[in-house]
């Protein structure tokens, strides 16, 4: 962003701009304070070195005085440098309550310390900047949930990781469909980790969920004044995402009107603060998520063509828990173990009942119905080894896949699955279970052997 620099003497602009300009910073000339303000509501500027006096008034620096309270209003962290070939602790402590950060005489003496004022204040309003940031981004995370690890041993989503990393190199928007509690947002949050942009915020909103009335403030920020409650500026979602990932869950969920909104955030990468004139320009990289067909919401006039066009540059499908069954033990074994650290359990592992069980299961709720069973299941366990019953999961879900038909199974699959049907029947004793089976206790151990977590 350049400097704004505002005197009515020519000579004064023509020295600041070959001082600016062999230091490598743009700057943008004004001769009056009205077009200065126009210059900064066009431009936004990082920095304004303001001089006191005009035409109208060449000695008081009223007019000076107004204009660096007219910039403050614009832009509450501008910094404003103030000069002045009239210079007095008067008119310096004025300027300084209306919101300059700094103070030179003209004509100044020594370039390089102007350009090191120059320099020290742009470096404050980066640092500034920067923890405004974190410190709304950390407000934000306190209220999302903790992602949890991207846990896989199934084919299918080994190759899905291995595309997520390599779109993670580009900036293309990423489009994840899914269905619910599949894993979006920690795809979303894997693809941010391996990208350029890792050091950067992962900003993630749900996009279904935010007021009609409350959109624009909520995504874009507002200013102090924007409306009745609007004690304060504050900063949007979008704008704490600057440099770094903005992740857009259930975007299907959104009315039209909020669709045409971020179709010009998507598009030109700009937007407006709530009670602002002033456009920004952000950073950012786009991810979105949905559990929807957007075809069939296109074709029923319930999500707009041009939107998809923009947000799906590349398309990642997670497929469903039931459909990766590999997954199933690896991923119970990773939820026990955040289970038993955050509860203090006792719990160390399954019974190969329970194991039996989530393989067989059908997991309609997908990774985060997984999740919730053990959570559930080690915070009320007395025992080492969890059980079948100690799982609670649906009966009826549980029996669906026993009507497969034999002849669509591998040989090792159908073994596997009345192995597991004769655990359920006989409650969890192998002994029984191997019995009815008409092998050993220890034949059934070693068949299950390699589908137990180690």
């Amino acid at each position: 962003m350049p400097v704004l620099i505002v005197d009515d003497d020519e000579n004064i602009l023509i020295a600041l701009k070959l001082l600016l300009k062999s230091e490598g910073i743009g700057c943008v000339a004004c001769r009056s304070p009205k077009e200065a303000l126009a210059a900064q509501r066009r431009e936004n500027c990082e920095l304004a070195l303001v001089d006191l006096n005009y035409v109208g008034d060449t000695t008081s620096g009223a007019e000076g005085l107004e204009l660096i309270s007219a910039l403050r209003k614009l832009d509450a962290d501008l910094p404003i440098i103030a000069m002045t070939a009239w210079g007095t602790i008067g008119v310096a402590v004025e300027a300084m309550r209306r919101g300059a950060s700094d103070f030179i005489e003209k004509p100044w003496d020594d370039n390089n310390r102007l350009i090191t004022t120059l320099r020290t204040q742009m470096r404050l309003r980066s640092v500034q900047a920067r923890v405004k940031i974190l410190s709304a981004e950390n407000a934000l995370l306190r209220e999302q949930n903790a992602s949890g690890m991207l846990v896989c041993e199934s084919q299918s989503m080994k190759q899905l990781l291995s595309m997520s990393r390599k779109v993670a190199a580009s900036s293309m928007p990423v489009l994840i469909t899914g269905e619910n509690g599949t894993g979006k947002t920690m795809l979303a949050n894997y693809i941010h980790r391996h990208s350029q942009r890792a050091e950067a915020p992962f900003i993630s909103v749900d996009m279904g969920a935010i007021p009609e009335t409350t959109f624009e403030s909520e995504m874009y920020g507002h200013t102090r004044g924007a409306f009745t409650d609007a004690k304060q500026e504050r900063m949007g979602r979008v704008e704490m995402a600057d440099q770094g990932t903005l992740f857009m869950d259930e975007i299907a969920n959104m009315p039209l009107s909020q669709q045409a909104k971020i179709l010009r955030l998507v598009e030109d990468h700009k937007f407006e603060k709530l009670g602002s004139s002033q456009t920004r320009h952000i950073d950012v990289r786009f991810i979105s998520a949905t559990n929807n067909d957007l075809e069939n919401l296109i074709v029923e006039r319930g999500f707009r063509r041009d939107l998809l066009y923009r947000l799906n540059g590349v398309t990642l499908h997670i497929p469903a828990l039931r459909e990766r069954r590999a997954d199933i033990l690896p991923l119970a074994d990773n939820a026990l173990t955040r289970a038993k650290e955050r509860y203090d359990s006792p719990v160390r592992g399954f019974t190969p009942a329970a194991c039996a069980a989530m393989e067989h299961h059908a997991w309609p709720g997908n990774v985060r119905e997984l999740q919730h069973a053990i959570e559930r299941a080690v915070l009320l366990a007395q025992q080492e080894l969890l059980d079948e019953h100690d799982l609670q999961l649906s009966s009826q879900q549980s029996e669906e896949r026993d009507s497969e038909a034999l002849h669509e199974m591998t040989l090792d699959e159908a073994e596997i699955r009345l192995i597991q049907h004769s655990l359920r029947q006989h409650h969890g004793n192998a002994q029984e279970a191997a019995k009815a089976l008409g092998i050993s206790r220890s034949a059934l151990y070693r068949r299950l052997a390699k589908r137990a977590p180690g």
